[in-house]
């Protein structure tokens, strides 16, 4: 049996820990913890799962573009970015 996560109860309890702390960077980090409390607890629920790579990837692409000064062929530009991200193992003629 897995154990449940506590990710979210740790959260909120950090939250109610230091609510009233007088000190100005713990209130301005409890302030970005409230704001972002959905968020993090959907990380502990989806295990985990984040758009990273898919984030990485994009900027590969993006830079491969920027370094082209654009396409004016969107196949050109479609295998450029597949070899570039690393997902294109050989070119068709």
């Amino acid at each position: 049996m897995r154990k449940p996560c506590r990710g979210p109860k740790q959260v909120q309890d950090l939250l109610n820990k230091y609510a009233d702390c007088p000190i100005p960077e713990v209130k301005r980090l409890c302030k970005t913890l409230k704001k972002w409390q959905k968020e993090i607890c959907a990380y502990f629920a989806t295990k985990g799962a984040s758009n990273g790579p898919t984030e990485a990837i994009n900027g590969v692409i993006e830079t491969t573009r920027r370094v082209a000064r654009g396409f004016r062929n969107f196949e050109n530009y479609r295998i450029r970015s597949l070899l570039s991200a690393g997902g294109h193992r050989h070119y068709r003629a």
